[in-house]
């Protein structure tokens, strides 16, 4: 199975308890406001599907990628993260509400997600006009391990080839990003 970071619809994120992330958007409910921004209602996922990709390769190429380029709030922060939503937060907002894989639920802005990722994509050279950018589950993550990244990487060398999965994990992150901003809707690990 693994796990996977996906786009939350708007009728999860509006359901309570075990089945939805209701306890999530409630507690949320403010911070628009607090910023000057109307209420947040989410979006729709893009046409033909969901953003859902697996996290399976190693994490340690790209731990030590973000331990070289960010401050250590800025790793701690693009690692921890439980959820992402749509609008800027100025800074993370830490919730005292238990997730699946955490005792607190740690939110994020995806502007200041893409940021980050925008500077470890910078740093790696990606070719992002030739990743995808995923309007379906798992195009992102079979780009990287169905052959197209090593095909890609022999024409197109650059720092970003030397570690495929430190530059799965660095797209994953950009993508969601621009797709949770693109779609109006939040991401999380699932």
């Amino acid at each position: 199975m693994g796990m996977y970071l996906v786009n939350v619809t708007p009728q999860d994120w509006s359901t309570p308890g075990e089945d939805g992330y209701g306890d999530i958007a409630s507690a949320l409910e403010e911070e628009p406001a607090l910023r000057g921004l109307p209420p947040y209602t989410p979006g729709e996922p893009a046409a033909g599907g969901r953003f859902a990709e697996r996290t399976s390769p190693s994490m340690d190429g790209f731990d030590a990628l973000c331990r070289a380029h960010l401050t250590p709030e800025e790793r701690h922060t693009l690692l921890s993260w439980s959820f992402v939503v749509p609008f800027a937060l100025e800074e993370p907002v830490l919730l005292p509400i238990e997730n699946s894989y955490d005792t607190e639920t740690l939110v994020v802005g995806a502007p200041y997600l893409l940021a980050l990722a925008e500077r470890l994509a910078a740093v790696l050279r990606l070719p992002l006009d030739l990743i995808p950018e995923p309007s379906g589950p798992s195009e992102l993550s079979a780009w990287f391990l169905d052959g197209d990244a090593e095909r890609t990487a022999a024409a197109r060398p650059g720092p970003w080839a030397d570690d495929l999965d430190t530059a799965f994990f660095a797209a994953l992150y950009l993508r969601a990003a621009q797709y949770a901003q693109r779609h109006r809707c939040p991401m999380t690990y699932s």
